[in-house]
């Protein structure tokens, strides 16, 4: 099998300079779809270099705002003529089911939309008021440098777009390192920059493991930004790193999010069968391979049993199988090594008193087509408590954790007591109540009757160890600009400080 040409440095598409390669498997099967080339240090500094060059001695910076916004809305216009094709494409190598994809590439196209229009609806800078009629004194915003930006596994196009079209529309270069599991879509969307006009040295990608790929990105002396989204240990890790050398820094570390149910949201038949699949697309979807997951249902005691046992029946319905199958419902999860790690998190969770109500192991043979891929059985697991491991840490799989309460102020509790803080919901038939424990939760998105939908209009981000800084929304723009003071004394004459 020939070797994809996945690194693209200074507009020139190559392999590695180690000649080293990657197999990329269908994680419906194990089977080998592609394979990429395996970057390296020489690799990173080889595209950092052709960043900064395209931003010290390029045209891109000052690229006037309407040229670069038109860009982007050139690049929306070709992901969705290729939509179906990047829709399969990332159905193949994430294991998400083919509508999950298409949900993708319009949410995509959508962010880059959103970012043009609001460069463009900017005002030329904010004027401050120096209390003289003899100065001019405004705020003006100019792009941060070169951007390393390292993206993760389970929504490669999505996560790399919010971070690709801010920094763009900010007048940025870049250099991007997607999952080394899941980098296909990223690479077709560097196409897509280049086929839009975007001109050479600004959009840089190697293809590569974290390390040396995306630490050797954190501490380049040449970068000017690091934006990272994946787990808490490499996070902080790549992120000291970056720190350490005095560039700015974004960090998204996954999630461990409540979902709050309180009885009065189940007072109806309706109220309790929306609350009822809303859990299970909190923690089901993509086979809770998501960061906003709501893998922990905190719901109250009145109402969890007939709650629970509704929901692990539900449950043990959903359809596993290759995501481009008409019908299923739930694809595979990403890796080998993410199926063991999700195994050993239920092991846990059953030996230290859970009690199992749904899935808690691999689906047989004959329930789940193609065999061999990484499929495991979405899981309810009652009775936990915040002692317990798959409690407190992010499992990135289908469980779901139970937890019950008794009072608004003991749910609130448990809803807090993480160290994260990226989202979380309330389910409440009684509005001010449910306003009233939304203001209180320490997350950084919280839905009311509702879970999992975002606006690229609205940051994105979290509280505690869920990271610093936010995405999307206008704040998201500033994470890639520098804010920058110009007074100007319109009356220039001496000061005569000194006496002279």
């Amino acid at each position: 099998m020939s070797v994809l040409e996945s690194i693209h440095v200074g507009g020139v598409w190559r392999t590695a300079t180690s000649g080293g390669t990657r197999e990329i498997l269908d994680p419906a099967d194990a089977t080998i779809l592609t394979v990429v080339a395996e970057g390296g240090t020489e690799d990173t500094d080889a595209a950092v270099a052709a960043a900064r060059r395209a931003f010290d001695d390029g045209e891109w910076p000052s690229t006037p705002t309407a040229e670069r916004a038109e860009l982007l809305r050139r690049v929306a216009e070709l992901l969705q003529r290729d939509r179906e094709d990047i829709a399969l494409m990332e159905s193949r190598d994430t294991g998400k089911t083919l509508e999950e994809g298409r949900v993708d590439v319009d949410d995509v196209t959508n962010a880059f939309r959103y970012f043009a229009d609001l460069v463009m609806n900017e005002s030329g800078g904010r004027v401050v008021d120096a209390g003289s009629a003899d100065v001019h004194s405004v705020i003006v915003h100019e792009p941060v440098g070169v951007c390393a930006l390292v993206t993760p596994w389970n929504y490669p196009l999505l996560q790399a777009s919010w971070k690709v079209a801010p920094a763009l529309a900010a007048g940025n270069t870049f250099v991007i390192k997607p999952s080394e599991v899941t980098p296909l879509s990223t690479v077709h969307l560097v196409k897509l920059l280049v086929e839009a006009g975007l001109p050479d040295g600004v959009a840089n990608i190697v293809t590569g493991a974290g390390l040396p790929v995306g630490q050797r990105m954190a501490e380049h002396p040449d970068v000017d930004l690091f934006s990272f989204t994946g787990g808490l240990v490499s996070g902080t890790k790549a992120g000291s790193a970056a720190i350490a050398g005095a560039k700015k820094v974004a960090l998204e570390l996954g999630g461990k999010n409540p979902n709050v149910v309180f009885a009065d949201a189940c007072a109806t038949e309706e109220g309790f069968d929306t609350a009822v699949d809303q859990a299970l697309n909190a923690a089901f979807i993509h086979s809770g391979q998501v960061c906003s997951a709501g893998a922990r249902l905190i719901v109250e005691e009145s109402v969890k049993e007939r709650f629970v046992a509704e929901l692990a029946s539900r449950a043990q319905k959903i359809k596993l199988g290759r995501g481009t199958e008409d019908g299923v419902e739930c694809g595979p999860l990403v890796s080998q090594q993410q199926l063991d790690k999700v195994e050993a998190y239920v092991a846990s969770a059953l030996a230290e008193g859970a009690v199992l109500r749904s899935g808690g192991e691999r689906p047989k043979p004959s329930d789940v087509r193609p065999e061999g891929g990484y499929f495991y059985a979405p899981t309810v697991l009652d009775d936990c408590h915040r002692g317990m491991k798959v409690v407190r840490e992010e499992t990135f799989g289908p469980i779901v954790t139970v937890e019950s309460f008794s009072t608004e102020d003991e749910a609130v509790t448990l809803a807090n007591d993480t160290e994260y803080g990226l989202a979380g919901a309330v389910f409440s038939g009684d509005t001010a109540r449910a306003r009233r424990v939304a203001a209180r939760l320490r997350h950084g998105t919280v839905w009311i009757n509702d879970f999992h939908p975002y606006l690229p209009q609205a940051e994105w981000g979290g509280f505690g160890k869920s990271g610093v800084g936010r995405e999307l929304g206008p704040h998201g723009l500033a994470e890639y600009r520098e804010t920058k003071h110009v007074y100007e004394n319109l009356r220039p004459a001496p000061v005569r400080w000194f006496a002279g």
